[in-house]
């Protein structure tokens, strides 16, 4: 048992850990309604700058082209680490320009390491700009971010972004979640059985026999 006795976890992770903790409020407090999921599925700090360039592109629809530079402001520490990272996912300024490119990030783009060398990207790249915000770092944990874009006909857009989309203070709808499950399964799964898939998931207390998903497990 890796809960008792001599050198179990408590000890060796928390030494000053309350067992008690597991079985406090046990069936009224459930632990995973109160887990992240991400929207876009890029590292950490990054999340709030495409939230926030996702609400400015259905507030006023832009193209690339229209844009003559972007501001995106975050917490010092969380910045410092997806700074001109040479992993597309990672790399906030990379990930910017395929947001305001393809009006999205899916996992396909934030993983195409092809697309940094994309004359198109770099182009929009260029425009983008890192802050590291004090007043952000004091604003941890929440992970905050500020996007400011100027157009090329001077209009001035901004948004602070307070709370990440898929965190417990601002949770994904459900169409969001399958909408993100489809994104990950349908390229190996195919279509069909990723719908099925998600289908099933939806419903799993009517599921009489966990053997009823193996078949859309399948690769396409």
């Amino acid at each position: 048992d890796v809960l008792s006795g001599p050198d179990n976890f408590f000890l060796a992770y928390a030494p000053q850990a309350n067992p008690a903790g597991l079985v406090d409020q046990l069936g009224e407090r459930f632990e995973v309604v109160a887990t992240d999921i991400k929207k876009w599925t890029v590292g950490a700090p990054i999340q709030a700058p495409l939230d926030a360039l996702e609400i400015l592109l259905k507030r006023r629809p832009f193209k690339a082209d229209d844009v003559q530079q972007v501001i995106v402001r975050v917490a010092r520490t969380q910045g410092s680490v997806v700074n001109n990272r040479e992993m597309p996912d990672i790399c906030l300024q990379h990930m910017v320009a395929v947001m305001l490119i393809d009006k999205t990030a899916s996992f396909k783009s934030a993983h195409d390491k092809t697309r940094m060398q994309d004359p198109a990207v770099l182009r929009v790249r260029a425009k983008v700009n890192l802050v590291l915000d004090e007043e952000l770092q004091r604003a941890l944990p929440r992970r905050e971010a500020i996007v400011e874009i100027t157009l090329t006909d001077g209009t001035k857009l901004s948004e602070h972004v307070k709370a990440v989309r898929g965190t417990p203070s601002n949770p994904m709808t459900r169409e969001e979640v399958v909408a993100k499950a489809r994104d990950l399964m349908a390229p190996v799964l195919g279509t069909a059985n990723a719908a099925s898939m998600i289908e099933k998931m939806l419903g799993l207390e009517n599921v009489k026999n966990i053997r009823e998903l193996r078949p859309f497990l399948q690769h396409a």
